[in-house]
């Protein structure tokens, strides 16, 4: 898959893209019939709501489950990142998202590349965040919301916030968020299953808690240019991952070619 030149223009100019219906709901399907097993598992990489025993974070998903594997290579993922960075890039971060019904959390206003160069020294903010929607995302189930334009201010400030959620954060403080919601406007990245949205390293984003009885569940790759690596290796290896070698797309069908296969 080729972005357009508008679309490459579009991101540069916003810092994300939003990308409705880029698989299929037969692929999605075969996705989310990984996480009952995922999610169930006890072990480090499952981060767990402070308040209920939901998963909020599910991490190394490629490195536990082969359909992950499968879809962290996939070039309508792989190839849009290659078009915008060049190069070859690393897997850094793999996991999935989730809110569940009624009880999913906030996550506070950030930017990635704040944790990434805190806490792994990774020196550019050129690393892209490629999601794909696994549930639908409304305006009532805690959308991912962008500050459209953020991105261009550069590296906010910000400071750890270890006490607000399950999961620690760098986030950027209200006085910030202010100025840059009033310069460029608050974009929910709403969407059916297999939407995908791509945004860069300090696009300042955050979500709000799910009150509603609907799930919402996003996929997370993090790809990064080998060239940018981390210089630090503070936090787990499922955190961040070591191994810089480049990634190689497969084939357009490879989620559902292989899921006939295995049946």
């Amino acid at each position: 898959m080729k972005l357009t030149d508008r679309q490459i223009a579009q991101f540069r100019d916003d810092g994300f893209l939003i990308l409705p219906s880029l698989f299929s709901p037969d692929e999605v399907g075969v996705l989310k019939a990984e996480l009952p097993r995922l999610f169930a598992e006890r072990r480090p990489e499952n981060f767990r709501e402070k308040r209920s025993d939901a998963v909020r974070t599910a991490m190394a998903l490629h490195r536990r489950s082969d359909v992950y594997a499968r879809l962290v290579r996939h070039p309508r993922l792989v190839e849009p990142a290659r078009q915008i960075l060049g190069g070859d890039l690393y897997i850094q971060q793999v996991k999935v998202n989730a809110k569940a019904a009624f009880s999913g959390d906030v996550w506070q206003w950030h930017y990635d590349f704040a944790t990434h160069h805190g806490e792994d020294g990774v020196p550019e903010p050129l690393a892209l965040n490629l999601h794909v929607l696994l549930d639908e995302a409304t305006e009532f189930n805690g959308p991912i919301v962008f500050i459209r334009g953020s991105h261009k201010r550069g590296a906010a400030p910000a400071v750890l916030d270890t006490e607000t959620t399950s999961y620690p954060l760098w986030v950027v403080d209200n006085e910030t968020v202010a100025g840059l919601a009033a310069e460029g406007g608050l974009v929910a990245a709403k969407g059916p299953p297999g939407t995908v949205l791509i945004f860069g390293d300090t696009l300042v984003h955050g979500s709000s808690i799910n009150m509603t009885p609907w799930p919402r569940t996003i996929f997370s790759l993090i790809l990064n240019p080998v060239s940018n690596a981390l210089t630090r290796r503070n936090r787990p290896e499922h955190q961040h991952h070591r191994d810089l070698s480049p990634v190689v797309p497969l084939a357009d069908d490879c989620l559902l070619a292989d899921a006939d296969a295995a049946g």
